[in-house]
């Protein structure tokens, strides 16, 4: 039988088969259940690569800051707008006695606020916002206390067109060459223009990766999400299945570039009654808001120029995933893991300003059904970690629009080995 594809394909005849290091066979999902192999992704993955902890706008002023519990290195930080044009990170410990330095009522639990220093709850050590210690309790009982010597232990922190990055490793190469082409082709978006912000955070019980490879393909969506559609038009989208019009590997990153779907629909009777009168859904709100930027997009967001493009999804190595909608907004996905089969997912979407009430409502229906879908997803990922913890199945078929699943757990493994051979990860 012949198929027909709505999109044209490499020469090569298949994405897949245009990297060839990928190969075709099926993959060993071994990763996502051994425990030990997990505990070698903590040190060769999380404390070896760039990792996004937030954007600039949760810091707009001096002395602004922010909490990241990061138990991946089981470890906190804080990160802090120091007023002098540089953003800081410093890990969240006082040089006393250890104690946790910045919290609240629960130690566990991030926290944000605004301040002139930090002051440790336990001893009222003091630190300013450059991390220098600056006061000591009843310093005269100490001996030969150099102050200089105990300031906050920093982390290198790098921000890239708003979005603040940390990294444990202090000998990675900077952040703009890790991040390398993918990124640089879509330097200039608006970002900052989109200030109207909703977050979702859920403890998901599978695997980290597990979760990166529900949102890196689109295959499953008109069969698990095609009851975002009415009858009639959800039977068709199944009959039709899913291409995309084009995927980049520049490893350890890629991305997929994906046709235009509801935004706004080709007709009206195919969505619901609610979209329609709010002119919202599952691509967002229909109505491009008024920013500069969003009619000339920078060239590596729909590369291919294709005239009903609908979405770009980037994935950024190893838990950072960037998506632009064609009708003018953003959002992200982060992928913290706390043991090998639970991670805490955190799903941001981001908006101009709304100019109204119906426009507010748009976007509330756009965050409401992503918290739809996303949910329908995290069901199905804990019901796969339960099976594949059942090792009857260790390996399984890919097929060539999961291209970036498979590009995801080699460049794991690869870390993995790097690592286990004593060599510094490969930069790209």
């Amino acid at each position: 039988m012949t198929t027909t594809h709505y999109f044209d394909k490499p020469t090569a005849g298949s994405w897949t088969e245009s990297y060839p290091d990928l190969g075709t066979a099926p993959v060993d999902y071994t990763d996502s259940i051994d425990p030990a192999h997990y505990e070698k992704e903590r040190t060769a993955i999380f404390r070896r690569t760039w990792l996004n902890v937030g954007r600039i706008e949760q810091i707009p002023r001096k002395g602004s800051y922010f909490t990241r519990e990061l138990a991946v290195v089981s470890s906190s930080f804080i990160i802090v707008n120091g007023g002098d044009g540089e953003i800081h990170a410093f890990y969240n410990i006082c040089r006393h006695r250890g104690n946790k330095l910045v919290w609240k009522d629960f130690p566990g639990e991030e926290t944000h606020g605004s301040c002139r220093q930090f002051t440790c709850k336990y001893h009222a050590w003091r630190y300013d916002l450059d991390g220098g210690l600056n006061f000591v309790q009843q310093e005269d009982e100490f001996f030969d206390l150099d102050k200089s010597r105990y300031g906050l232990k920093s982390v290198r922190c790098e921000v890239w067109e708003g979005f603040i990055f940390i990294n444990i490793d202090d000998s990675a190469a900077p952040l703009r060459d890790y991040l390398g082409t993918l990124a640089h082709g879509i330097e200039g978006y608006p970002f900052h223009e989109m200030t109207e912000v909703y977050r979702y955070r859920a403890e998901i019980g599978s695997n980290w990766k597990l979760f990166i490879d529900a949102f890196a393909e689109f295959y499953h969506a008109p069969v698990l999400h095609n009851k975002q559609y009415t009858k009639d038009e959800a039977a068709k989208i199944m009959a039709h299945g899913y291409e995309a019009i084009h995927y980049e590997i520049a490893d350890p990153h890629g991305m997929v570039s994906s046709g235009g779907g509801q935004s706004p629909p080709k007709r009206l009777d195919i969505v619901k009654p609610m979209d329609q009168v709010l002119r919202s859904g599952l691509f967002g709100p229909w109505d491009k808001p008024d920013v500069e930027g969003l009619d000339n997009l920078p060239a590596g967001i729909n590369p291919g120029r294709f005239k009903h493009w609908g979405t770009d999804s980037f994935h950024f190595f190893p838990n950072f995933m960037l998506l632009f909608w064609e009708p003018g907004w953003y959002m992200t996905y982060h992928f913290w893991p706390t043991a090998v089969n639970r991670h805490i997912f955190e799903g941001t979407m981001y908006f101009a300003p709304p100019r109204s009430a119906r426009e507010r409502l748009a976007q509330e229906l756009a965050a409401a059904t992503f918290k739809e879908f996303g949910l329908q997803d995290a069901n199905t990922l804990e019901a796969t970690q339960t099976m594949l913890e059942s090792r009857v199945i260790a390996e399984f078929p890919l097929n060539d629009q999961e291209i970036l699943l498979r590009a995801l757990h080699k460049s794991a493994h690869d870390y993995v080995k790097e690592y286990e051979n004593g060599s510094i990860p490969t930069q790209h």
